[in-house]
């Protein structure tokens, strides 16, 4: 992955939180037909559930090796599964509960990211990428909800 060591890694998380609720709010609109995508359904709570869980799961890997720990490994079905709650539809009850839920992870992120110092942010501990290449791939998060799309 080749990224540019001065772009800001708390801007990339909250900026993809930002787009996927741009997107989610039109979903209220939605016919209950799934979208497909790169042999994939997809549906507005699946597109929630799977930002969510990307974030979710990337911010245990980044304490964990704070820690000196070794990442738990996931246990997602990630985007090939989708629920039956997947397939309901998408109110404005839900998109109150997606932004305060994505609001307050982005926010985790950035605050993390922010006490970070660019030497931990470029030379993280452990394997796999650094903190900063790790807060630019979530910006790959809107890949769900951009496949649903504007639904105004």
């Amino acid at each position: 992955m080749t990224q540019t060591p001065r772009e800001n890694p708390a801007q990339a998380v909250t900026g993809m939180v930002d787009h996927v609720l741009e997107l989610a709010a039109t979903w209220t609109h939605w016919d209950g037909r799934p979208a497909h995508a790169d042999d994939r359904v997809h549906t507005p709570h699946k597109a929630i559930r799977r930002v969510a869980d990307h974030l979710v799961d990337h911010l245990a890997e980044l304490e964990a090796r704070l820690a000196g720990e070794a990442p738990q490994p996931d246990h997602w079905h990630a985007s090939t599964v989708t629920t039956r709650a997947d397939l309901a539809p998408f109110t404005q009850e839900d998109l109150d509960e997606a932004r305060s839920r994505l609001l307050r992870l982005a926010r985790i992120w950035a605050n993390r990211l922010g006490a970070l110092t660019d030497e931990q942010l470029d030379r993280s501990p452990g394997e796999g990428w650094s903190f900063r290449e790790l807060a630019l791939h979530l910006r790959g998060s809107t890949y769900y909800a951009d496949a649903v799309g504007d639904l105004s």
